[in-house]
């Protein structure tokens, strides 16, 4: 019996849905439209992230990668089990032998959901996040990159990985290399740890992902392999991962980063995350950091890095919605509107006298986000503050912060000085983080 088949079993469903469209990047819509052609084989972009469901059609999580055990380059390696993420971001196993049948874009197994989170064996290998990228040989010594493998079932039931979609490199007259789908058997290089193996096709595939559930993909890769998809990864997109990533894999991702990018993946990350980040690290090289970054927000997260961790300042971002007394609602509700704005902050305006960038004039008071859909566009918000709550100071506890939030049915409030000047924001995601026991990103949630 092999070792995978000692885990807890359990059923479920997953819905393959239709080949990725338009949305896609044009390098992916590309590949899945030349791999889709291949007539009796499954090939793996085509349903990673699809939803999972139990028997009676519940959705308990999404596939995340396809777990093989590769014995060396002529034998198709055998596929042992899917990864699924369940709620609480754990990732679970799903043993192959369970499965039933998979016809009609279904897969479907009996037994009952058990969430215990999956461990990767010495043996296995993750089809999608250790194979996606790797450089291989090919017929006569040409040379390219994996972007897609298939899986087939065989006349005994059991699966295999069947076909390797590789992209030769790129010409010399700038177009994209020539790709191929072969047989298993017919490539080499799949066996081997590949020192340079990129990330682009991974990432592709993982690209609709949300930051929380590419942080929690890259946790489980070895820190080489981690190394190699923040390479692929821009700025503001590693900023993003990086703010929902373990301290530790935030710092060593960190240190592992050219410094002048470093700097900038800070600059991209809200305030508060770089200040809690940077206070992770040696004061030395933190110091460094922050004179590589633009003066602005260097200033921003020095401030912060004034505060004790477990405070209303140690919490806050210095850049919530801040608006004169002067303006309208309509005003107001278009910067509710920017994208780039998480719901806590876009649940009220800070409304103060001006400067307008924190710490500010005179804070005045709130208006909230229901209260600018109730009046007229043309009001203005100093005519719908709300003061009459005695706001916290920079010094305030995390549980007097708490206490706040609860109090008044609140998501965000206002930090302010003694001089009555805003100073930041404290969002009850923030609060959270501390509130959590230490380490929780990476501790299985109990079932319930």
């Amino acid at each position: 019996m092999y070792a995978n088949e000692r885990r807890p079993k359990w059923s479920a469903l997953i819905a393959l849905g239709p080949p990725r469209g338009s949305t896609a990047p044009p390098s992916i819509a590309d590949t899945v439209f030349e791999v889709s052609a291949v007539h009796g084989r499954i090939f793996l972009s085509r349903i990673v992230g699809q939803g999972v469901f139990d028997p009676a059609g519940d959705a308990v999580g999404k596939l995340r990668d396809i777990v093989v055990a590769v014995r060396d380059d002529r034998q198709r390696p055998r596929v042992v089990g899917l990864v699924v993420e369940v709620l609480g971001r754990r990732r679970v196993f799903l043993p192959i032998t369970r499965v039933t049948s998979l016809d009609s874009g279904q897969i479907i197994t009996t037994g009952v959901l058990n969430l215990r989170k999956f461990e990767k064996h010495r043996a296995e290998t993750l089809a999608i996040h250790e194979l996606f990228d790797r450089a291989v040989t090919f017929s006569e010594g040409r040379r390219g990159t994996v972007y897609d493998l298939s899986m087939v079932r065989d006349s005994r039931g059991d699966w295999h990985i069947a076909d390797v979609a590789v992209r030769e490199g790129s010409s010399r007259f700038g177009r994209r290399g020539q790709s191929h789908v072969l047989d298993w058997s017919d490539v080499s290089g799949l066996t081997t740890i590949d020192t340079d193996q990129g990330a682009t096709h991974l990432l592709a595939t993982l690209y609709e992902m949300r930051p929380a559930d590419l942080a929690n993909a890259l946790a489980d890769l070895t820190p080489m392999r981690r190394q190699q998809v923040v390479k692929e990864l821009g700025d503001e997109r590693l900023a993003d991962v990086l703010e929902e990533l373990p301290d530790a894999i935030q710092v060593e991702v960190l240190l592992v980063l050219d410094q002048e990018r470093a700097a900038d993946v800070l600059e991209e990350m809200d305030p508060d995350d770089a200040a809690d980040l940077l206070s992770e690290l040696p004061a030395a090289m933190s110091e460094k950091l922050l004179r590589l970054m633009e003066p602005d927000d260097a200033e921003d997260v020095r401030r912060l890095l004034t505060y004790e961790e477990h405070t209303a300042g140690g919490l806050m971002t210095p850049e919530p919605i801040i608006m004169g007394p002067e303006s309208t609602l309509a005003e107001a509700l278009a910067r509710v509107r920017e994208r780039e704005l998480g719901p806590a902050l876009a649940s009220m305006v800070y409304v103060c006298r001006p400067p307008l960038e924190s710490p500010t004039g005179r804070f005045l008071g709130v208006v909230h986000f229901q209260a600018l859909l109730r009046e007229p566009p043309s009001k203005l918000v100093g005519a719908l503050v709300d003061s009459d709550i005695e706001w916290p100071r920079p010094e305030a506890t995390l549980e007097q912060v708490a206490s706040l939030l609860a109090s008044y049915d609140l998501v965000a409030l206002p930090v302010v000085d003694d001089n009555q000047r805003l100073v930041g924001a404290v969002t009850v995601d923030d609060v959270l983080d501390h509130l959590l026991p230490e380490g929780w990103r990476e501790r299985e949630v109990a079932r319930g």
